[in-house]
């Protein structure tokens, strides 16, 4: 399943652009790590911008849910911004809480981790709200 996810993060040019890295997807579960880049992640007050860390909420909600219902897109998706995210590098967790035939319910986690990888820091929450589709055609 991992390799899978991952191939599907590679083939999403924003998250190449972003540098989202795929380190665990399974069993409802995921996890997304980003690498800070001052040069073009931040904000005005050179925190990360909240548009990332949404980024970052939607897309492992949505890999946690792909992980036990396959292909799917947000239909609803909501951010609470706790605290300034800053740090040397980012990991969101993602996990599906609960899974129907047309909907998935997941919710997601932002941390920020220090230098040195420090202990981490709950920076944001994410919930959202997935709908199965059928592949894309070829």
């Amino acid at each position: 399943m991992l390799e899978t996810i991952q191939a599907i993060n590679g083939s999403a040019s924003f998250n190449r652009w972003a540098g989202f890295e795929v380190t665990r997807a399974q069993d409802g579960e995921a996890e997304l790590r980003l690498r800070w880049r001052a040069e073009d992640m931040g904000q005005y007050a050179g925190f990360l911008h909240a548009g990332l860390t949404a980024g970052l909420l939607d897309t492992v909600c949505g890999f946690a849910a792909a992980t036990v219902a396959g292909r799917v897109l947000a239909s609803h998706f909501s951010v609470n911004c706790m605290s300034p995210a800053v740090g040397r590098s980012f990991v969101a967790r993602g996990r599906v809480v609960k899974a129907g035939r047309k909907q998935v319910f997941a919710s997601a986690e932002l941390f920020a981790v220090g230098e040195g990888d420090a202990a981490e820091k709950l920076v944001a929450t994410g919930s959202a709200i997935l709908v199965p589709v059928e592949a894309a055609p070829a």
